[in-house]
């Protein structure tokens, strides 16, 4: 049997402490979180690293989550991308989805929500009895 990390890497991108601070108690035991401000720092640390997921916040300054998410998929096409926002509105959601999104959340988040999604796309490396 190989012996695999078995956490996977995800970046919360979120220009709210208390949105990033959220998914790191929701989140934090079973996977390596990384953070990122904004839609620029997103970029550059997808194309530095190789992360499974990003949590993406859709309004934010300097680079908003929809141009990131575009230059991510030019960037790493394969790597999964949840959006977040604190708006309930289709037309983002079908817009992010069609940029490539793979799921979307709306905040404040529920925790059993969040986990939902980020199982549906990374295994957790803690099993439950």
């Amino acid at each position: 049997m190989k012996n695999v990390d078995s956490k996977a890497a995800i970046l919360v991108c979120d220009d709210t402490a208390g949105v990033r601070d959220s998914l790191k108690l929701i989140l934090g035991k079973e996977y390596i979180l990384a953070y990122a401000t904004n839609g620029e720092e997103a970029v550059e640390y997808v194309k530095a690293h190789h992360p499974k997921l990003v949590i993406m916040d859709i309004k934010m300054p300097k680079m908003g989550g929809l141009d990131a998410l575009r230059r991510i998929k030019r960037v790493r096409p394969k790597v999964r991308v949840i959006m977040a926002t604190g708006y309930e509105s289709s037309d983002v959601a079908v817009q992010a989805v069609h940029l490539g999104a793979d799921d979307y959340l709306v905040k404040p988040f529920d925790r059993e929500q969040v986990r939902t999604k980020v199982h549906a796309f990374l295994p957790s490396p803690k099993k439950s009895a």
